[in-house]
């Protein structure tokens, strides 16, 4: 009986502090957490999209370039990455603005916390897109590509129609993993000042000395996050291969 009275104050405790307003708090970080996610999954779509043609080129310097870029923001931590963008940011900015004297010697100019960190994490998620969608290039039946072009179609229409779609169906389960790891990744914004839900979780378990509470409940978050993603690309991922037969 002790065990289940103590139980039910510890969750009458819980109710009362996130009733005071930190509930509200950490669902805006929810918010802040996504928006940092999906712009960053669509700068990583442009990157990983160019990186992978460059990969899949004949050109020589092209698949230099494309292994380059690959190679530097998988190989790198990505808060290191972070820094970079950010702090770097902040000193090409603020040196800029002293050489055209649009600010004083000591004023300093910083770069906005959410772009230094949406474009950080976007570039590491075009690196893991762009290996993506050249497997997914490389899936397509050539047989395909020579009917079209026997056809007579132009490289563009090739492009939108047998390309783009076969692609995309394959890359879908491989944009599902990179959907996950940018979510994760999301949390090293924090230290530019942006409040996602790290950030958010961080400030509320200061300010009211609950530690275990709020880091808890952050994870917990993250978890319906991850969680509720996995059967959206499921379902997008049958939707794209309605038309094919699925192993038994």
């Amino acid at each position: 009986m002790d065990f289940f009275n103590g139980l039910i104050d510890q969750i009458t405790s819980i109710y009362t502090i996130l009733a005071s307003g930190w509930g509200v708090f950490l669902l805006w970080g929810v918010v802040n957490t996504l928006a940092v996610t999906v712009v960053s999954m669509l700068i990583g779509a442009v990157f990983g999209a160019l990186v992978a043609a460059a990969k899949i080129s004949h050109k020589p310097w092209l698949k230099w370039v494309g292994e380059i870029y690959t190679t530097i923001f998988r190989g790198e931590p990505e808060l290191l990455i972070v820094y970079l963008f950010y702090f770097g940011g902040t000193q090409i900015l603020t040196g800029i603005g002293r050489s055209t004297d649009a600010i004083g010697p000591s004023d300093i100019i910083n770069m906005p916390s959410f772009i230094g960190g949406v474009l950080a994490i976007g570039l590491i998620s075009g690196a893991y897109q762009a290996e993506v969608y050249r497997g997914a290039y490389y899936a397509i039946l050539k047989g395909e590509i020579e009917a079209a072009r026997a056809y007579g179609m132009s490289t563009f229409t090739l492009f939108r129609r047998i390309i783009v779609p076969q692609v995309m169906r394959f890359a879908i389960p491989g944009l599902g993993n990179v959907w996950q790891l940018t979510i994760k990744d999301s949390a090293l914004i924090s230290v530019t000042g942006f409040a996602e839900l790290m950030l958010k979780a961080n400030t509320a378990s200061r300010s009211s000395h609950k530690f275990l509470l709020f880091y808890s409940l952050a994870g917990a978050l993250f978890l319906v996050l991850t969680s509720i993603s996995t059967p959206l690309f499921n379902r997008a991922e049958r939707y794209a291969t309605r038309s094919t037969v699925r192993p038994k």
